[in-house]
């Protein structure tokens, strides 16, 4: 089915998602997994112990590490930003949507000018087809006339969404961009580890892409790569980090690196964004309101699965969105934690949570999603 209410904008009311009344006995609960929600987990942790008198410990590790510790009931809590579909998968695992967001390309440019990439021109960066900042490919998407989006809005300064979801344009405007971009090596640096945020992110290349970024979108980037990762020409050109907070830290650290990551880690180490073209030609930077458009547009299964339409014509969509699962399971082997974890998983999926996440990096799960996640919570047991 189609998304036919909004994200990001109507408020969840912790009152009225069960589960956030104080405990009658506290539980340290252990989680594990996807490092894009970690930066609102940790946010979230106090609030959750003064709410419900439970706390959680969260490793982070990566989407692949929480898969792995979902399927031996490793711990409490676990986090992937991709479904479980691991053969060793339990038949009881239930994927609870709890959070969306832009994965944005970051970048450590040295001027001041803001970016744009072409799904085209960004493919062949992290292909290594494009080795250099001033190829003319890079050039032409900096130097062009643009349309910026205007989103119309209610008196309370919030973007008004049709029934759909999707934020209504009230119109577009036109300018002149101009980036002498400098004559620099470009250094790629890509996730290395087993992530989430990898499948996702070679998923959208593969689907702007197609003729370039020919194999499967895959957990390991190397293994979606077109082409050989490690042939001598790109030895120190394309190297990779483990998690989000890796190759975020590895960018900040490195002139004229790219990256990918979730659009909150670049404000966490002071790395620039790019704005990504969408179909309609629109250079879309990662907002809240942009992700929302995309998800919008996008179709979910019963179970919480989206199927991302990755060349909507929707204007304002920013086509590189995520959504983040909580792992969870219908028969828990440690009976006596079921409560806290209830109480974990209605935490992170309300305002109360999401609001604490940077602005515009993280969307709250709502309307008809927010449904199948209640749903999912209420069959923990």
């Amino acid at each position: 089915m189609k998304l036919s209410k909004k994200f990001g904008v109507v408020a969840v009311a912790v009152g009225l998602i069960v589960g956030l009344a104080p405990a009658a006995q506290a539980t340290d609960l252990q989680g594990s997994g996807a490092s894009f929600p970690q930066l609102l987990i940790e946010a979230c942790k106090v609030p959750f112990a003064k709410t419900t008198g439970h706390s959680l410990t969260y490793g982070g590790g990566g989407s692949g590490a929480g898969k792995t510790a979902s399927d031996n009931q490793t711990g409490d809590v676990w986090f992937s930003d991709s479904p479980n579909l691991n053969s060793t998968a339990r038949k009881t695992l239930l994927h609870i949507p709890a959070v969306a967001a832009p994965i944005a390309i970051l970048h450590n440019l040295p001027a001041k000018s803001q970016l744009y990439l072409s799904p085209a021109t960004a493919a062949k960066i992290f292909a290594g087809e494009i080795t250099r900042w001033n190829d003319p490919l890079i050039a032409k998407d900096n130097n062009r006339q643009i349309k910026d989006v205007i989103y119309k809005k209610d008196r309370n300064g919030d973007v008004v969404k049709d029934k759909d979801g999707k934020p209504v344009v009230l119109r577009t405007t036109t300018k002149n961009v101009t980036y002498t971009l400098p004559n620099q090596p470009i250094k790629v640096i890509f996730r290395a580890d087993k992530s989430g945020t990898s499948a996702n992110f070679t998923a959208w290349l593969k689907g702007v892409a197609p003729t370039l970024w020919t194999k499967p979108a895959n957990d390991f980037f190397a293994t979606s790569f077109p082409g050989l990762i490690n042939a001598p020409t790109n030895i120190g050109r394309i190297v990779g980090g483990n998690f989000s907070a890796g190759v975020s830290q590895l960018a900040a650290a490195t002139k004229y690196s790219i990256t990918y990551a979730e659009a909150s880690y670049g404000e966490a180490y002071n790395l620039k964004t790019a704005a990504i073209a969408n179909a309609s030609g629109n250079f879309i930077l990662p907002t809240a309101t942009a992700t929302g458009a995309f998800l919008a547009s996008s179709t979910v299964g019963s179970t919480g699965f989206f199927t991302f339409d990755y060349n909507t014509k929707e204007p304002g969509a920013y086509t590189l969105g995520i959504v983040s699962y909580m792992l969870g399971d219908s028969d828990y082997k440690n009976k006596a934690n079921v409560p806290a974890i209830k109480a974990w998983a209605n935490f992170v999926i309300s305002r109360e949570c999401t609001d604490l996440g940077t602005k515009d990096a993280f969307i709250p799960i709502e309307g008809d999603l927010l449904k199948i996640a209640l749903a999912a919570i209420a069959k923990l047991g």
